[in-house]
């Protein structure tokens, strides 16, 4: 336990009282984590804020008041946050349906469509967000933009042998990619999955829909970051007058 709160502690409410900002991300986490019902499959998402999500579930279980819900975790991170609170982890091979997934997400648009992936957990995101019947996404006022691309890198993951043809077809495209490297680790990003990350910069992403489809059919990308038609509700915190205040859309 003390190794976890070590590792994990900077987003786990620790200091939150003394930092506006994370106690905003606290309350949109703790805002998601009342929408879940008894009963439910839940997808657990990856990230600072879906990781208050995870802790307030585990807290709404051992309070009795809420009861029966299993997760489908998006990636080691929230498998390792899921245990520590008590949260009852399935797989997809155990379930038929997700009821209701709650992520992050690095850039939204006004038509709800994401750029997701800044933690290099957007395959596994991607499986289990779009299966869920409500998706939830939670974010900072920050994360707003008009046009995706606009502060963000898309981010794709490669299999590892492909990365020079796939880096070739994207400039093809008009694309700038850039192969993940790692912080504290001597060579690139390894996925969960054990791929490479290519974060790609577009001049503009004016059709997110068909970019997120192009991409894909590019032979050796596995999945990239771009979420479109799938976000039922957003979650956005902000902070005014020293307070976090969440408000959605």
């Amino acid at each position: 336990m003390f190794i976890l709160d070590k590792f994990y502690g900077a987003f786990l409410g620790m200091t939150v009282a003394a930092d506006p900002v994370k106690l905003m991300k606290q309350e949109v986490g703790k805002a998601a984590a009342a929408l879940v019902k008894s009963g439910s499959i839940v997808g657990l998402g990856t990230g600072s804020t879906t990781a208050y999500t995870i802790q307030f579930l585990g807290e709404r279980l051992q309070s009795g008041e809420l009861k029966d819900i299993v997760g489908v975790p998006t990636s080691f991170q929230s498998e390792v946050l899921a245990k520590q609170y008590g949260v009852p982890l399935t797989t997809l091979d155990a379930i038929d349906h997700i009821d209701i997934a709650i992520d992050g997400a690095d850039e939204v648009d006004p038509q709800k469509n994401l750029i997701k992936g800044g933690g290099a957990a957007h395959t596994r995101e991607k499986v289990v967000d779009y299966l869920a019947n409500q998706f939830i996404v939670v974010v900072d006022s920050g994360k707003l933009v008009d046009r995706l691309g606009s502060t963000f890198a898309v981010p794709v993951e490669v299999i590892p042998m492909a990365i020079t043809p796939v880096t070739d077809a994207i400039k093809k495209l008009g694309g700038k990619p850039e192969l993940r490297m790692g912080v504290k680790k001597a060579g690139p990003v390894i996925t969960d999955q054990g791929n490479m990350v290519l974060d790609v910069r577009f001049d503009s992403i004016d059709d997110p829909v068909n970019l997120e489809k192009t991409l894909n059919n590019i032979p050796g990308v596995l999945e990239n970051g771009i979420f479109v038609n799938c976000v039922n509700l957003v979650l956005v915190g902000e902070v005014k007058d020293g307070q976090p205040v969440v408000r959605q859309f």
